[in-house]
């Protein structure tokens, strides 16, 4: 942290956090809290709550919460450091002038300084697009009918026709080795010592987090060199598999559904057109992770992917995962244009916006696609498709969506109804319900479920102790006998539990919003401000004390486990399994503070 802590804090108090988050989020005041629409994510009904007493907001919706600084990091994509800034100025606080030591450059966090690099890369790829080297790629865009605007608000930019021009720009501000891994620069083989860069002579496209922080990039040659679009490998900052182009800017849309189209154009050009709620994967087929992803923003999307023949298998491919999420997902056929962005240039963006109104259920998609396979004026064909359409009807979990399709493809196909659902019931006795959602699942190993499991309640139980002592000095003197601050086996939780016992044991008062302050990281400062929104349920006493018990008991096994597959000596490990044994029969009381 490069300025004091009481400034830090001073800086907080200054900056009531209901002026701050009222100038961007109408509030309404109801009680003791303001309400408003979260900005973070689409939603129709305020679920947004601002607390003037703990200076603190929470959004019961998506889980964003934290104090005056998260808002800004969250709201203004800032840093920490810039968050300070920001907020020292808004009520005329002077900051010290702060010179980072090498020392200092060299212990600032690997993911912020990969955070530092993306964002300078980018603005260097968007000053070189302005300059004479990058005429070729702005006349690209602009042959492509993007507006400068646009170029703006995506960042597009240049990668120069020179090999190394951006690792020697990037080699004059940040280290080598923070260099090496941020997927910009690959090294010399024939040079040890010597780096190229790996995007040149390309348009370069940022990739953005939900956060709005560059994360990687996607570059499209200028040329017939190949390959045509090139992204960043993985990083610790970039995983294609999770994350989705444009995620930023579709989430805070205010739009009832998500459109997943291919491309990085697709996006951009629909942006431009007004439609806003769109995303694209990032070089690679659809998957499991994204659908995840997208699941915390809509339930409902639309897949608009190419109309070729590559766009349809893709977009088979998609439905089952998206409806592994329980999501509601359509289908939309571009026909006689390759693409949305093809078909906004010659229809406009007025009847692309009704084409979606017409988007087919992805469940007729899929029974349009088998009837493709089949010629239905012969009759061999015509008992083969509904065979196959027997089968895909089976994979339906609702008795009423198999009763509602089994009458929408009788009537689209002219099949009696009747037959086709005797042919279901027969082909179910025959083959039992295939459920292509159970398969999704089944992909997990049944270890690898009980280990994630194992590990997502060991994080609930440092949680629900933490939220338990946060506000309840009692509570703390019972928990300080059996769990030490070693014992929160997470580092975030490490460091909260050693603020809070820390304040306990100084008679201090403990003050949330300022606790968040000891965090730089915008994740961590909404995990620590979840800890404190968070509400461990019980109706009396006795559920109260088996919750204590239960994770108390969690978190020590955890540790002992932890320890155990580390320990070399045999007497130590002996203890080890003693203590785990002793920690059965452990019973903690209400009592015992």
């Amino acid at each position: 942290m490069y300025y004091p802590e009481e400034l830090i804090e001073e800086i907080r108090v200054q900056n009531d956090i209901i002026d701050v988050i009222g100038s961007h989020v109408q509030l309404t005041k109801k009680g003791s809290r303001h309400f408003g629409l979260c900005p973070f994510h689409n939603e129709k009904t305020p679920s947004f709550s601002v607390s003037d007493d703990k200076q603190m907001y929470y959004c019961f919706g998506c889980g964003a919460g934290g104090n005056v600084y998260t808002f800004v990091m969250e709201y203004e994509n800032f840093t920490f450091t810039e968050a300070v800034k920001y907020l020292a100025d808004k009520v005329h606080i002077t900051l010290p002038t702060v010179e980072l030591s090498d020392d200092m450059k060299k212990q600032m966090d690997l993911k912020h300084q990969l955070i530092d690099i993306n964002k300078a890369a980018a603005r260097y790829f968007y000053y070189q697009l302005q300059t004479e080297q990058g005429k070729a790629a702005l006349k690209y865009l602009e042959k492509r009918g993007i507006t400068a605007d646009i170029q703006k608000k995506f960042g597009l930019g240049y990668a120069n026709i020179f090999r190394n021009d951006l690792y020697r720009y990037l080699s004059e501000k940040y280290d080598q080795k923070v260099l090496s891994q941020s997927g910009l620069i690959i090294p010399e083989k024939k040079k040890p010592g010597e780096f190229f860069d790996r995007f040149w002579n390309r348009v370069m496209y940022p990739i953005f987090d939900v956060h709005n922080r560059v994360i990687g990039f996607g570059g499209r040659v200028l040329g017939d060199a190949s390959p045509k679009y090139l992204n960043s490998p993985e990083t610790k900052l970039f995983d294609k598999r999770r994350h989705l182009y444009g995620l930023n800017l579709a989430r805070i849309a205010r739009k009832d559904c998500i459109i997943i189209v291919e491309g990085y154009m697709d996006v951009i050009a629909l942006y431009q057109a007004g439609i806003t709620h769109v995303v694209a994967s990032l070089g690679t087929a659809f998957t499991i992770e994204q659908a995840s992803l997208l699941k915390r923003y809509t339930n409902q999307v639309i897949i608009a992917y190419d109309s070729d023949a590559a766009g349809v298998k893709a977009a088979l491919r998609a439905i089952p995962l998206l409806k592994a999420q329980d999501m509601s997902v359509r289908v939309l056929r571009i026909d006689d244009y390759k693409d949305p962005d093809e078909y906004i240039k010659h229809k406009g963006s007025e009847a692309f916006v009704k084409l979606l109104e017409k988007a087919t259920p992805s469940f007729m998609f899929q029974v349009e696609e088998i009837a493709g396979k089949y010629n239905l004026d012969d009759p061999d064909n015509r008992t083969s498709f509904q065979k196959d359409v027997a089968l895909k009807i089976l994979e339906l979990e609702s008795e009423i969506e198999r009763d509602n399709y089994l009458e929408a493809i009788a009537k689209k196909y002219n099949t009696n109804q009747q037959h086709l659902e005797s042919l279901v019931a027969e082909t179910g006795k025959n083959t039992g319900i295939v459920s292509s959602r159970n398969k999704i699942k089944n992909t997990i190993n049944e270890k690898q479920k009980r280990k994630k499991q194992s590990e997502d309640g060991i994080i609930l139980a440092q949680k629900n102790i933490l939220t338990l002592v946060a506000n309840n000095y009692d509570m703390y003197k019972i928990v300080k006998k059996y769990l030490d601050i070693s014992d929160f086996l997470d580092d975030i939780y490490r460091k909260v539990a050693e603020e809070i016992y820390g304040a306990y044991e100084s008679h201090e008062k403990i003050e949330q919003a300022a606790l968040i302050n000891k965090f730089m990281e915008l994740e961590h400062q909404t995990k620590v401000a979840s800890l404190f929104n968070a509400k461990v349920s019980f109706d009396n006493n006795i559920q109260l004390e088996k919750i204590l018990n239960d994770s108390i008991k969690l978190i020590k096994s955890a540790n002992i486990d932890a320890k155990s597959r580390v320990v070399g000596d045999i007497s130590a490990l002996q203890k080890l399994i003693l203590a785990k044994r002793e920690l059965q029969g452990l019973h903690i009381s209400l009592k015992d503070g």
